[in-house]
């Protein structure tokens, strides 16, 4: 694997710290800015939003420009308006630059998919694919904490310093080792509307609503598990960011295996991954009020969640492969789409009175809707694979 990958993987663990470390430190964001809880985790909200919208519109923005030079720029963006971030003395100006990150964040992803996958070669799009979406993993599990650790010693400023120190050696590796040009390898520049109407086709459509009902029940789950683990199996809060770390290797653990086996049995990989979810979730709910099986579940569902969701972002490179530039973007942008609404989904049934199980059944729900095109499309691939009538569709 090119060492590149592992530095577009380095500048990820940053950013995914950046996007999911505002859990530890609300509290005190909304004390020392005068603002309710709610209102502090209108940050978390609106970096969503903006990683949504971000992914299409900055990969057009940044389409024609070499892709170091792309990178870099972004991974730039995103250290600046940290430091801002970290200065502010207001509200307002840290929900803009919140906004103002996930653009950038959203730009670097789109880019940094098509980079890596490229890079690496057609024979090892998953392995690369899970070298970048273990920087989230890693994030998970050692960002998030230690930003929770800075947050509670010296301020939640700190954890904004720290992510912005983190992105500058990110910055200096891939300006020295992401090639400045396009891959000779690589065709001419596709036009925007050839690439719409790649990533607009059947397979690569269902394959991206897939990736979103997938990615919105992890969401859906990992962001109760606080309330389940206390008021449902009865854990003490001090075990909650011992949990959340375990959610994180597990992750690890599962885009690791993607790595090594979604490139060779990519439809056995992503099937099996997806019925074992929605058996997962749905063993999960009754299960949770016993705390060992609440932290073995804790580990197995991160690890087959992040293994499936990072198979899928695969798949999207396999069957739209007009689409070089703009692929990763949607892949990123159905990503996101998954976080938001399954945070959504699930407060909507505890708000119903369903109890803080309800989040698991909710991802047990969504998964196993998540089947339905997955498996059309996965039966489209092995018919095509059988025929040899699709160069882009992978053999099983």
């Amino acid at each position: 694997m090119p060492f590149a990958v592992y530095a577009l993987g380095l500048a990820v663990f940053a950013q995914g710290t950046s996007e999911f470390m505002l859990s530890g430190l609300l509290s005190d964001i909304a004390t020392d800015l005068h603002v309710s809880i709610p209102a502090a985790g209108l940050l978390t909200s609106a970096f969503a939003v903006g990683m949504i919208v971000g992914a299409p519109l900055t990969a057009l923005f940044s389409r024609n420009w070499p892709r170091r030079r792309a990178l870099v720029f972004f991974l730039c963006v995103f250290c600046a308006v940290h430091v801002v971030g970290a200065l502010t003395p207001g509200y307002g100006l840290l929900l803009a630059t919140r906004v103002v990150g996930a653009l950038a964040n959203a730009g670097f992803w789109s880019v940094a998919l098509v980079t890596a996958v490229s890079l690496a070669g057609p024979g090892a799009r998953a392995r690369a694919t899970s070298v970048v979406v273990g920087g989230v993993t890693l994030a998970c599990v050692a960002g998030v904490p230690a930003g929770a650790l800075l947050g509670g010693h010296w301020g939640w400023r700190a954890a904004f310093w720290a992510v912005a120190l983190v992105s500058v050696p990110a910055v200096l590796v891939i300006a020295r080792s992401v090639p400045a040009g396009r891959p000779e390898s690589e065709p001419e520049l596709v036009p925007v509307r050839a690439e719409l109407r790649a990533l607009a086709a059947p397979r690569p459509l269902l394959t991206l609503l897939t990736m979103a009902l997938v990615q919105g029940a992890t969401f859906c789950a990992f962001s109760y598990v606080e309330p389940l683990a206390t008021r449902v199996t009865g854990l003490d809060p001090a075990w909650v960011p011992g949990l959340l770390a375990l959610f994180g290797a597990g992750s690890f653990l599962g885009v690791t295996a993607a790595g090594r086996f979604a490139d060779s049995r990519p439809v056995a990989f992503t099937l099996g991954g997806l019925v074992a979810l929605v058996a997962g979730w749905a063993a999960f709910a009754p299960a949770s009020g016993n705390t060992y099986a609440t932290v073995a579940s804790v580990l197995v569902m991160g690890m087959l969640a992040f293994g499936t969701g990072t198979a899928l972002i695969s798949w999207v490179f396999r069957l739209a492969p007009g689409a070089p530039t703009l692929a990763g973007s949607f892949a990123t942008a159905a990503f996101n789409v998954g976080a938001a609404l399954g945070p959504w989904l699930g407060g909507l049934a505890i708000d119903a009175g369903l109890g803080f199980r309800a989040p698991l059944w909710v991802s047990a729900l969504l998964t196993a809707l998540a089947l339905g095109p997955a498996l059309r499309v996965m039966a489209r691939a092995r018919a095509g694979a059988g025929a040899g009538a699709n160069a882009g569709a992978p053999a099983a």
